[in-house]
């Protein structure tokens, strides 16, 4: 492999000895001078065939010793470079000005490449490795929950990587790939912290819903441009890798129904307090988990909450209604309870199930080409997201503007905001006699017929 290398003896860095150091010169995507720590007086140096003139001074040393030692040096630094290029390293010159010496043993060039990749994201080119600097790099820009939504594509990938008993590397990202990861996550990747009962015996689950699939898949592609952004890898077409999605089946609770929740008497079960009266706050309020349960005391005033959302990171102006103002002034007194997402789920189930919020539910979603039908009671299915949907719903149902109950909930389509509110087929049928109604267009045929007999 031809490289601009060569040895050079530059005159302008005399030193107060009147040698000059023999200096190996590379150039590269920038110029760097390696030290070969060999000194003589420069007008014993060729500059035509870069080496020390037989006429030296014994007292400088042997011309042909000294010029077989450059000789090596300069093959130890020809090593350094070829290797920096097979491993892709992207800055070969800082590379090899940070291992070459003349006392380096090119033998560990693996082990030194592999330890400058490991400090530079931007040359090491482990999957695992960058995903994880992706999240470093997300840690001060996005909310917690982000963050553990990035995590979970990780998992997804090392646990796809250790299934298929190789490396995925960026070079491999393609059609071929894509296929195996949604097989691979819907009917073999094993859920460690989830489980079943079958046949009496507790077994993990295996497979993940479509729509959770789906926003793997997301994640992974937004990571890739990421990486393609900052150049760390090529261009990579993504346009095989679709994004999977189903309608996600979630209840919501009619007002009736929270306020029944409100309204139980949990004096027997005082550890559920907290839990009920911050679930009835979050369906008055819309705020997702993360923001409802972070409230600080100077975030409400004049009667209302001043929030500024962590995930879409936008303020939000939110009315506190008479109960919701009762629960954060003179409950909590501003002190929002601290509690765990996961803690939150499972008692705010026991308290639905108290109030008799029982009401079997179906739900279906897909694995594969299959449709899981899933029958619970309505308790078993509500979760901190079933405030916030509750609220759009029954917001929507009373008559709210759509854009104005969007600025709560921070849906920035509408096609989104309707996708995701929850109405049943009685209540949707409803909404439009009123609309009828409004319009006056419940007797249409007879105001027609009145018309075309005016006419």
């Amino acid at each position: 492999m031809l490289l601009p290398i060569k040895l050079i003896c530059p005159k302008g860095k005399m030193r107060k000895d009147g040698t000059c150091i023999i200096f190996i010169q590379y150039c590269g995507s920038k110029t760097i001078l390696l030290n070969t720590e060999i000194a003589i007086p420069p007008k014993y140096w060729n500059r035509k065939y870069h080496r020390i003139t037989a006429d030296l001074p014994a007292i400088f040393g042997t011309a042909d010793d000294l010029n077989g030692q450059l000789a090596t040096l300069l093959r130890k630094a020809n090593d350094v470079i070829t290797h920096a290029a097979r491993q892709r390293i992207k800055d070969i010159p800082d590379f090899t000005k940070k291992t070459f010496h003349p006392t380096f043993n090119t033998a560990t060039l693996e082990e030194k490449a592999q330890q400058t990749a490991a400090l530079d994201p931007k040359t090491n080119l482990d999957l695992i490795f960058q995903i994880e600097d992706y999240i470093k790099c997300k840690r001060d820009k996005v909310s917690a929950g982000m963050l553990n939504v990035y995590r979970n594509m990780k998992d997804h990938m090392a646990a796809f990587q250790e299934h298929r008993g190789a490396a995925i590397t960026f070079d491999s990202f393609d059609f071929n790939l894509y296929e195996s990861l949604v097989n691979y996550l819907t009917y073999e990747y094993v859920q460690r912290r989830r489980s079943e009962v079958i046949d009496g015996r507790k077994e993990q689950i295996k497979g993940l819903k479509t729509s959770t699939i789906g926003k793997t898949i997301k994640q992974l592609r937004i990571f890739l441009r990421d990486r393609m952004r900052r150049k760390i890898i090529p261009p990579i077409d993504l346009s095989d890798f679709k994004i999977l999605d189903e309608e996600a089946d979630a209840v919501y609770l009619t007002w009736a129904e929270i306020a029944r929740i409100y309204q139980t008497d949990l004096s027997e079960h005082p550890h559920l307090v907290k839990y009920r009266d911050l679930f009835v706050f979050g369906c008055l309020t819309g705020l997702r988990f993360s923001d409802f349960s972070s409230i600080r005391p100077e975030d409400v005033r004049n009667g209302s909450l001043y929030k500024k959302q962590e995930k879409s990171d936008h303020w939000v102006v939110v009315p506190l209604r008479d109960v919701a103002e009762e629960i954060l002034i003179r409950r909590f007194k501003r002190q929002i309870p601290i509690v765990s997402n996961p803690e939150f789920n499972r008692h705010i189930k026991e308290v639905a199930q108290l109030a008799g919020i029982s009401e079997l539910i179906k739900f279906s979603h897909k694995k594969g080409n299959k449709n899981i039908v899933q029958v619970k009671p309505k308790y078993a299915w509500i979760t901190s997201h079933t405030c916030r949907r509750s609220f759009c719903t029954n917001e929507f149902l009373a008559g709210t503007p759509v854009d104005l109950i969007m600025k709560i909930s921070g849906h920035k389509s509408h096609r989104d905001f309707y996708r995701y509110i929850r109405i049943t087929p009685e209540e949707a049928g409803r909404k439009i006699r009123e609309v009828w109604e409004k319009r006056g267009d419940i007797a249409i045929f007879a105001a027609v017929l009145q018309n075309e007999m005016n006419y």
